[in-house]
């Protein structure tokens, strides 16, 4: 009975402490509310910014569970992509109305925190209207707020604490957790990152590497690549002056990017189809890029993050910055990806009403062509900040990758974190978990002292996306402190 009384009043004083004010009561496109809180509002922080959060409650014991934060990449991408589409307690249907329930959600067993950041993406504004950042100032903000989610929710500020992120979520999280840590006051316990960016040159050399053994380059091109990236053992694709090497990685680039393939999941569809009147003449990787211009909009489909010292990405970058500064409104939309679904339910009024969304905030989109290409990406590895968590002795680092993403690819991220040199505990190995059909082999993993490397067999950039159950028992096991 004692017990039973102190739960009581615990999750009694969890509903008090809470900001009411932020509590979605009634999400339109739900058959049901769901039993669990869950909260949506804005975290204000410095110079006028305010980032819409999105908090989802676990499922399981919102008083001692572990509060994770999660980011989305880009730069300039919408956390409540995650929420949508990959991780949620709620998942949107392909007609954009209505919302079903996701048997994998993570807010199963843990507290879910989705913020928009920076300001300008999703749902977060700035009062000035100006949307130009870095990595250095993100950090910044997204520990600030932290400190005021943790503020309207002080009930859960001792918690555990968990950072993770996705593909740009790479910098963002470990730039975010080198903060965190030096605050006593947030219980930071560990941090996570799925198919990120962890270092452009690993990233771009890699590539190059996977491209040719997963069929894409020919004998002859890699041969070609050989003879002029390569010396003395070692091929430097990421920041090559020789003239061959880089017109032997345009074509690499045709064939990645330029193809119609879906470089976030090699052996997936690619939304929208591959395009038309594919010819060597065509140079379509430079032509791909600009897809088309719908309702007065052009659409873009690159996020910018490859081969960004050849003079061809170079010259792209400030020919978009150019079409942005026209009248015509530009919007960015990653490769491959459909989010029409999701856009249409968030910027239903009804959904922003419920969400508690300023009338300030934009329109949602999934990417913010204002933010990504005014962004100024200050780290290009985040070795030293990997370091500094790691020789802190406490913290948990999990950096796990779908073995079919072409965007952050797995061996890139695999070479970095043998970069750290780090004592090896587990050799690789095999990891399995329980689906429908028993034990399934559900990757590899490699584990260190507090950091461990980790591939999901068949899946792509999203990995909760493409492998629910697999990335659901990852995440678990991870913050549950299980052995994967």
């Amino acid at each position: 009975m004692a017990a039973a009384a102190l739960l009581y009043f615990l999750l009694a004083s969890t509903a008090t402490a809470a900001p009411a004010e932020h509590e979605v009561v009634c999400l339109p496109g739900l058959p049901k509310q769901p039993a669990f809180r869950h909260y949506s509002g804005y975290l204000n922080v410095a110079d006028g910014k305010h980032l819409h959060y999105w908090f989802a409650e676990s499922q399981s014991s919102p008083v001692s569970d572990p509060v994770v934060l999660w980011l989305n990449g880009g730069p300039g991408c919408s956390s409540l992509d995650g929420l949508l589409t990959e991780h949620g307690p709620f998942l949107v249907e392909d007609d954009g109305v209505s919302l079903r329930e996701n048997p994998n959600s993570w807010n199963k067993v843990a507290n879910m925190l989705y913020l928009e950041s920076p300001a300008g993406v999703g749902f977060s504004y700035s009062d000035d209207g100006a949307y130009a950042t870095n990595d250095s100032e993100v950090s910044v903000l997204n520990y600030l707020a932290l400190k005021e989610f943790f503020r309207l929710f002080p009930e859960l500020s001792a918690n555990p604490l968990f950072l993770m992120g996705e593909s740009y979520g790479g910098i963002y999280v470990p730039t975010l957790a080198e903060r965190v840590m030096e605050d006593d006051a947030l219980n930071l316990q560990g941090l996570a990152v799925g198919n990120g960016m962890s270092s452009y040159e690993l990233n771009d050399n890699s590539l190059v590497y996977f491209a040719y053994y997963h069929g894409l380059l020919g004998s002859r091109l890699w041969s070609r690549l050989q003879k002029s990236c390569c010396r003395d053992g070692r091929c430097d694709f990421h920041r090559n002056p020789d003239v061959g090497c880089s017109a032997a990685l345009g074509e690499v680039q045709d064939a990645v990017y330029g193809s119609g393939l879906n470089i976030y999941n090699l052996y997936a569809p690619c939304p929208g189809g591959a395009p038309r009147g594919f010819s060597r003449s065509a140079r379509p990787a430079r032509v791909l890029r600009v897809c088309s211009v719908e309702r007065g909009q052009l659409v873009v489909r690159d996020m910018g993050n490859f081969f960004i010292h050849h003079e061809e990405t170079k010259m792209w970058q400030q020919k978009l910055r150019g079409l942005a500064s026209r009248e015509t409104p530009v919007r960015l939309e990653p490769p491959c990806t459909n989010s029409t679904a999701a856009a249409r339910f968030l910027n239903d009024p009804h959904v922003r009403g419920a969400l508690h969304v300023d009338d300030r905030a934009p329109d949602w989109t999934i990417c913010s062509s204002e933010v990504h290409l005014n962004y100024r990406r200050l780290y290009l590895d985040v070795r030293k900040q990997y370091l500094k968590l790691l020789a802190a002795l406490k913290y948990r680092v999990l950096v796990y990758n779908g073995d079919v993403d072409m965007a952050c690819n797995f061996m890139g991220d695999e070479w970095f974190v043998e970069s750290l040199n780090q004592q090896v505990q587990v050799s690789r190995r095999p990891w399995v978990y329980e689906n429908e059909d028993g034990r399934q082999v559900g990757g590899f993993v490699k584990e260190f002292d507090n950091l461990a490397f980790l591939t999901v067999k068949g899946s792509g950039h999203m990995v909760p996306t493409d492998k629910p159950g697999a990335a659901f028992a990852v995440f678990s096991r991870f913050i549950t402190k299980q052995p994967f």
